[in-house]
């Protein structure tokens, strides 16, 4: 017996109720779907995804199912910067999945689609998916147009920085705030948003192909229609339920897909605490070794030159996988009911390739370009750039790891000793970096940003205005426990653990410290003080005798969902999700 006709059994209630809400007397019999999605006057990313709902309906509906709606409406990190509104991001992640689960739980469906586009609306509805476990499938929110000469958000931190430094006046500001984001669609770069919609299909949880489709074209309404036919036809399917699917296998899969791409660095915050709702370990050394063994392939921004918008018509995910299919574990199980090799043979006799041509050849058409698939996603043969695009440094200021991008990372900061100039808020830093307070040479720190310091922000501003300056933007680096928007670039290392508020030893580090970062030898070190350099059991003793005259800071957040986040969230290396394991 199906779970929903199950609960017609328990309940007598459940007839009147739904037919009160709605529901005819026909549509209690059949299989009943439920659609979560994030929908809501957000953000961009979520605006229209009530238009996807009643696609996935219609779908639904067209193979003789019930569609259920269900909204938990996601944060915008773009509207949260620059205030506290920032601090509640990744907590946000954690809600999103909390209400998926009373949702689901409370009221049994037999099927289930997840839709959503964004930061953290898409991994908490991961992470959601993994604990209701239904069978189910991902509809990836899409992608927004780019805006005037292929203008996207993520440019907007630098207009900002300049004219903050008086390089711009406010009408070419201005323009730029009114045309970064010209429709509906996650932000059209390679941030955590775009990253994360090809991680879900990376992982075998999304039709192929269905990641990062325009979100104002006509191939993301049909892909959520199929979405729908087929989230009815595996609704008795058990082998299908999300925790069947998911290993170890399919994860080392969208890491690899995660070199190739370049993408964000928030990919070790968010696939990690997935892993963990599967009962996976997964570590930051996973990323750093098959990040190594993975070319980056793919050149959009913030890495490479074009807007996300242009990546399915390069071919998307499949075509990243296509050049990368030596690597892969093509055996791997997905929502199809197919391997994922099966499912990438399929998509030649269904005409993929032949429609992501015409794609590219629109764009080109639109905005007077000449480009070729491989201008985008370049081939195994000619890459970007070796070894992924993630480092994970570790040493005695970072004993349990930190991420870099060097993909974006200017190759003179690869190996490099540094002055410390710790700041203990963003605040602080940012109007320093703007002032010229802090000079080439330094290693700029900022601490007690991680999740139980702050809730773990990320320090876009304060990046971007290092980026934007010439003088800085090679000669200094960016060390914080907090983290980065996935558009972050430069010499910025975040995720710093334990954090300052665990006493971390960036919580240590004092003004003159001298910083050692080696991408090559994958290590974050204190070296020296007082810019003299001391032998490694110097710095040993130095630490212990800090560490022993510290005063642990009271906690920032002490009540609602950020003293909740700030009490149970786990380092930032772990993936900062709540750990409710009972304490010893």
């Amino acid at each position: 017996m199906r779970p929903s006709q199950r609960l017609r059994t328990l309940s007598p209630e459940v007839d009147p109720l739904r037919l009160g809400t709605g529901w005819k007397r026909e549509d209690l019999e059949k299989p009943q779907v439920f659609i979560e999605s994030t929908f809501g006057d957000s953000h961009p990313g979520s605006g229209h995804l009530d238009r996807l709902v009643e696609c996935v309906r219609e779908g639904v509906r067209e193979a003789g199912g019930f569609g259920a709606r269900y909204f938990v409406t996601d944060m915008c990190d773009g509207e949260a910067q620059g205030h506290d509104g920032i601090n509640f991001s990744l907590a946000s992640r954690e809600m999103i999945a909390n209400m998926i689960e009373i949702q689901a739980g409370a009221t049994p469906f037999d099927s289930a689609v997840y839709i959503a586009s964004c930061d953290k609306g898409l991994p908490g509805n991961l992470i959601g998916m993994a604990r209701v476990n239904i069978p189910s499938l991902v509809l990836p929110g899409g992608v927004m147009d780019p805006g005037p000469d292929l203008l996207t958000l993520e440019q907007l931190g630098t207009y900002a920085a300049r004219f903050a430094r008086g390089e711009i006046d406010e009408e070419a500001f201005t323009f730029a705030k009114h045309h970064a984001c010209p429709s509906c669609g996650a932000c059209s770069f390679l941030g955590t948003a775009s990253t994360m919609q090809i991680m879900a299909e990376a992982l075998g949880l999304a039709l192929p192909g269905s990641a990062l489709l325009p979100a104002t074209g006509e191939r993301i309404l049909e892909a959520a229609r199929e979405t729908g036919r087929c989230a009815v036809r595996i609704a008795e399917n058990d082998a299908l339920r999300p925790q069947c699917l998911l290993s170890e296998r399919s994860f080392r899969n969208a890491i690899y897909v995660h070199a190739a791409i370049s993408g964000s660095t928030n990919a070790l915050l968010h696939l990690p605490a997935l892993a963990h709702a599967y009962g996976i370990g997964l570590s930051g050394d996973t990323f750093d070794r098959l990040h190594r063994d993975i070319p980056w392939l793919l050149n959009i921004r913030p890495a490479g030159k074009y807007p996300a918008a242009f990546f399915h018509a390069a071919g998307g995910v499949p075509a990243v996988m296509r050049e990368i299919s030596d690597r892969l574990d093509l055996s791997v199980p997905t929502v199809t009911g197919k391997m994922l090799g099966d499912n990438l043979e399929d998509l030649e006799k269904q005409g993929y390739w032949a429609a992501c041509e015409e794609d590219l050849d629109r764009l080109n058409r639109t905005y007077h370009l000449t480009l070729k698939a491989s201008d985008i996603i370049a081939p195994r043969s000619r890459p970007l750039g070796e070894c992924g695009s993630i480092a994970v440094l570790k040493g005695n200021l970072a004993p349990q790891g930190a991420v870099i991008k060097h993909t974006a990372c200017p190759r003179e900061m690869f190996e490099v000793t540094l002055r410390a100039r710790p700041f203990d808020c963003e605040e602080d830093c940012i109007q320093a970096v703007l002032r010229h307070d802090v000079a080439p040479g330094d290693a700029v720190i900022i601490r007690y940003e991680g999740p139980k310091g702050s809730g773990m922000p990320e320090m876009f501003y304060t990046t971007e205005a290092i980026a934007s300056d010439a003088e800085l933007s090679r000669r200094i680096a960016l060390i914080t426990d907090g983290r980065f928007s996935g558009a972050s670039r430069g010499p910025v290392i975040g995720h710093v653990s334990p954090e300052a508020q665990s006493q971390g030893p960036i919580a240590l580090v004092e003004e003159g410290d001298l910083i050692r970062i080696s991408i090559s030898q994958r290590r974050l070190d204190i070296v020296g003080v007082r810019g003299e350099e001391k032998t490694e059991e110097e710095i040993e003793t130095i630490l212990a005798e800090r560490k022993a005259a510290y005063i642990p800071r009271k906690p920032r957040y002490t009540k609602g969902v950020l003293g909740l986040f700030s009490a149970l969230a786990t380092s930032p290396m772990e993936g900062a999700y709540l750990d409710v394991s009972p304490r010893s």
